[in-house]
């Protein structure tokens, strides 16, 4: 099962295409064309009206203040004819379109160094869901630009609820996307990565031995993150979608098998990392896996779905620091920032999307109305009606209800009259942070060291 992926479909994250540089060497340079001398029918100049006519044809062009310019390497062929950068000039002058001509660089005494590659780093999220890989180079100040991608729906997490355990053919799925995984890692050169493992290895009672299984099969060592590095990382990848002006934000991670809520305040000094600014945060031990699994996913009833929601409730209700940003919550500076399958999945659904477009959906602002209308919507479809819809489709047709009383369990806690929805997570908060350790904006903005 293919998912659709987070972080590959723009090539740079969270920047717009660079500026061209200034010219360099080899730069077509300008300048004025004299006049064509008349010429008789043997090729020669006439010298019996060269004087008075070249006069009064260089006059007439001074009246009229006409220009008329070349490039200085445009040439005609031995046969007369125009060579193909002439015509291009030419055709440029009249101003039609035509497709670039490579210039050839003049040979200099003292060769110009070659321009280092970029170095490549790589992060690896497996999830209770999800195996997501992105590969990425830097690129200006605090971006980068994604150079591989990969994801696959494995759900490692299935039946754990209860067993407790990671059972045999969700293991074996999850196998197989990191094999490919491994595949990608191993045809580049990378300078550092980081391969994380979460709820479902963390939690099952076989999960340590399943990640000796990958190292063995896959040739991947991962390593099981903690809940606080898990919520870290979720608010890393998404510091560029919080605006300079914003005061707090409740960020949440919905995920398979947990939910990662960090409440920020940013009405001090601003920190580049916004995970600096982080005053408390939890982890819920419940994600769209888990709870669809305990309350059913496929057939959901309004009392099915409201049971749902109190069970969340009441977790949330267990966390001493839900109230610490009371002082900001009235403000219009305040918002929620989600991170999830589940806020992407309304956002294409209220975007009406044919198929899902992460450019559309990474960024996007939702109102409480909007929100409103599109949790209605979905729990007053049936199965089919889910797995019908282009954003959500068979995958995630048993799962999105869930996720969506998750949601409604943090908007009690925390209203809000706006949502931004990020298409981004774990992944990007984890070359954000192997880039800005390694210093590799630390020079020039561009990535290069």
């Amino acid at each position: 099962m293919e998912d659709r992926d987070t972080g590959a479909g723009a090539p740079e994250v969270g920047a717009s295409s660079a500026s061209p540089g200034p010219a360099g060497p080899g730069t077509a340079k300008w300048q004025q064309r004299r006049p064509t001398e008349p010429r008789s029918a043997d090729g020669q100049a006439s010298d019996a009206n060269h004087h008075q006519k070249g006069r009064a044809k260089k006059r007439r062009k001074r009246r009229r203040g006409r220009k008329v310019f070349a490039r200085d390497d445009i040439r005609p062929a031995a046969n007369g004819a125009p060579t193909a950068r002439a015509a291009a000039a030419g055709a440029a002058l009249a101003g039609i379109a035509t497709p670039p001509i490579a210039v050839a660089r003049p040979e200099s005494g003292a060769h110009r160094p070659p321009m280092p590659e970029l170095p490549v780093f790589a992060a690896l999220d497996l999830g209770t869901n999800n195996c997501r890989l992105l590969v990425a180079v830097p690129a200006r100040h605090g971006q980068f630009r994604v150079i591989d991608a990969f994801s696959r729906i494995v759900r490692l997490g299935e039946g754990l609820t209860a067993s407790g355990r990671l059972g045999q053919p969700a293991m074996d799925r999850a196998v197989e996307a990191l094999k490919v995984c491994g595949e990608k890692l191993r045809n580049r050169k990378i300078r550092k990565a980081r391969l994380i493992a979460t709820e479902a290895c963390r939690s099952a009672a076989n999960g340590v031995e399943f990640l000796e299984r990958v190292e063995r099969e896959a040739g991947l060592k991962l390593e099981i993150i903690d809940r606080q590095t898990e919520a870290r990382l979720a608010v890393s990848g998404c510091g560029s979608l919080v605006e300079r002006d914003t005061q707090g934000v409740v960020l949440f991670d919905i995920g398979g098998g947990s939910s990662e809520i960090a409440l920020i305040d940013l009405t001090g000094r601003r920190s580049p990392r916004l995970a600096n600014h982080i005053v408390s945060w939890t982890s819920l031990p419940v994600g769209v896996v888990s709870l669809a699994e305990r309350f059913g996913g496929r057939t959901v009833t309004r009392e099915i779905f409201g049971a749902m929601v109190d069970d969340v409730a009441a977790r949330l209700a267990a966390f001493d620091g839900r109230d610490r940003l009371s002082h900001l919550k009235a403000s219009p500076k305040f918002h929620l920032l989600g991170t999830s399958g589940t806020v992407t999945t309304l956002a294409g659904v209220h975007l009406d999307l044919e198929r899902y477009d992460r450019r559309r959906v990474d960024g996007l602002w939702m109102d409480r109305d909007s929100v409103d209308r599109m949790v209605e919507k979905l729990v007053g479809w049936d199965f089919q009606q889910r797995v019908a819809n282009p954003c959500i489709g068979a995958d995630r047709a048993d799962l999105v209800l869930a996720g969506c009383a998750i949601l409604e369990a943090i908007r009690a806690v925390w209203p809000s009259e706006r949502l931004r929805v990020a298409d981004r997570g774990l992944r990007e908060g984890i070359l954000s942070e192997l880039m800005a350790d390694d210093g590799v904006w630390r020079n020039d903005g561009r990535g290069r060291t």
